[in-house]
């Protein structure tokens, strides 16, 4: 089997050839942010892909490519991730502070409603945002993550965040995120692991391949929270109540509980829960299973659309 761009670095996208727009806004504190903003109908709101914590808006290319034309789809990169800057103080990398840096891409491009794509993190900046604003979501996707998660899944994540490794091919990048998430995706071949690779790794300036994140981002998780101050998220979550939700969880995860996935369905009046087969914390969206349940979601949503304005 001979695979591909499996020794060398990635060759630069194209973006106009694959279909989006590389653009940016600035925080409140001064970063220029990226995304990419991929065309679709002005008729319709727009979709925000927000990634999970260590990932970028290269996650929802395949996505995006599906979707785009019939809808305008947008996919962040959060600070200090990707094309991103990276925050000077570390104790930014915050839900809070990435629903503040949303907003003002929102306020930029003159969204007042869109449909939200929330994986793990993007999931709760996604339910911060619905608290504070109930009007903004025409439809949400919250994928693998709730108002509760399992303290064995976030004692994974704190264990591999920020830890800094590098690689000398993409062949070794893939090679160990296979040893590391295996069980995550116990279906995934070589291929599906360089990809995943080339959308969460890139070249570093020393020619070596590493994580496309600033590794301080998981300084704010090694903080303990302390006695009686855990933040209660079950109010974020109902304000997602009154419009289409879709609840997708990774038959594997680890994060997101069966149980838990159960209660939040119960929670809201118009909402769907999906579980994807033989997959972990987070499910690609790629999946047969999520990829129809998007197109529900959409539908539902688009019955209901009154654009962005």
């Amino acid at each position: 089997m001979t695979v591909p761009n499996a020794t060398m670095p990635a060759a630069p996208a194209n973006s106009a050839e694959a279909g989006y727009a590389d653009r940016f806004w600035t925080s409140r504190d001064g970063l220029k942010l990226h995304f990419r903003d991929y065309a679709g109908r002005s008729d319709r709101p727009p979709v925000l892909c927000l990634p999970g914590l260590t990932r970028n808006g290269r996650d929802f290319s395949h996505v995006a490519e599906r979707l785009a034309g019939e809808w305008r789809v947008i996919c962040p990169d959060l600070r200090g991730r990707g094309d991103s800057a990276y925050a000077k103080d570390s104790a930014t990398y915050n839900p809070l502070q990435y629903a503040d840096d949303i907003a003002l891409l929102l306020e930029q491009e003159g969204i007042t409603r869109c449909v939200s794509f929330g994986t793990s993190l993007g999931g709760l900046i996604t339910m911060i945002m619905a608290l504070g604003n109930p009007g903004l979501f025409a439809g949400v996707l919250l994928n693998d993550v709730g108002p509760e998660l399992s303290s064995e899944g976030l004692e994974r994540i704190r264990g591999y965040v920020g830890q800094g490794r590098s690689f000398p091919t993409w062949m070794h990048a893939a090679r160990s995120l296979e040893e590391a998430q295996g069980a995550v995706f116990p279906d995934y071949d070589l291929k599906d692991w360089l990809a995943m690779a080339k959308r969460c790794m890139t070249v570093g300036g020393n020619g070596r391949i590493v994580f496309d994140y600033d590794m301080k981002i998981g300084e704010p998780l090694s903080q303990p929270v302390p006695q009686g101050q855990a933040v209660d998220l079950w109010p974020a979550f109902q304000a997602l109540d009154g419009r289409p939700v879709l609840l997708l969880r990774g038959a594997l995860s680890d994060i997101l509980t069966a149980p838990s996935l159960k209660k939040m369905a119960a929670k809201l009046s118009d909402c769907q829960s999906v579980t994807v087969p033989r997959v972990g914390h987070a499910p690609m969206l790629d999946e047969p299973k999520a990829v129809a349940a998007i197109d529900r979601l959409l539908e539902r949503v688009a019955g209901g659309s009154t654009g962005s304005a």
